[in-house]
């Protein structure tokens, strides 16, 4: 059996991180997924998608996502059953997210381009700009 979904698309608000009676963290947030189709009036439509993360990775989306920022959850998808006061029968569909990456870069205030911290090192790449079209290896 395979449960494994990946979803890319902005946060409707800031992330919620609490931590359980135990003490482990967990962050709920909802992210708006854009649909590749139009509505008949030619408008976006968006599915709007509810996330949880939990331990590092809650810690980690608290941290760093806030509302508006583009995020993309690689996890699997939960349904959980229950009965509500009234006693009705509800379900809720949420991914657990195993990872969550940023999918965008972040703009520095002032506009302009996006530039990368400066304490993470950068790689070293090499120019190919003169490549003989042979593969390396």
């Amino acid at each position: 059996m395979l449960n494994h979904i990946v979803l890319m698309g902005r946060l409707t608000k800031d992330p919620e991180l609490r931590r359980t009676t135990s003490g482990v963290p967990v962050s709920t947030f909802r992210i708006a997924v854009d649909r590749d189709f139009s509505g008949n009036g030619g408008e976006k439509q968006a599915d709007f998608v509810d996330i949880v993360a939990w331990r590092n990775t809650a810690e980690f989306v608290s941290k760093h996502f806030s509302k508006g920022r583009m995020a993309v959850v690689s996890g699997r998808l939960q349904m959980r059953e229950w009965t509500d006061k009234e006693g009705h029968r509800r379900i809720n569909t949420e991914v657990v997210a195993d990872n969550v990456y940023f999918g965008d870069s972040k703009k520095p205030e002032g506009g302009g381009d996006y530039e990368p911290p400066q304490d993470i090192p950068q790689g070293n790449f090499q120019d190919v700009s003169d490549d003989d079209g042979d593969l390396p290896f």
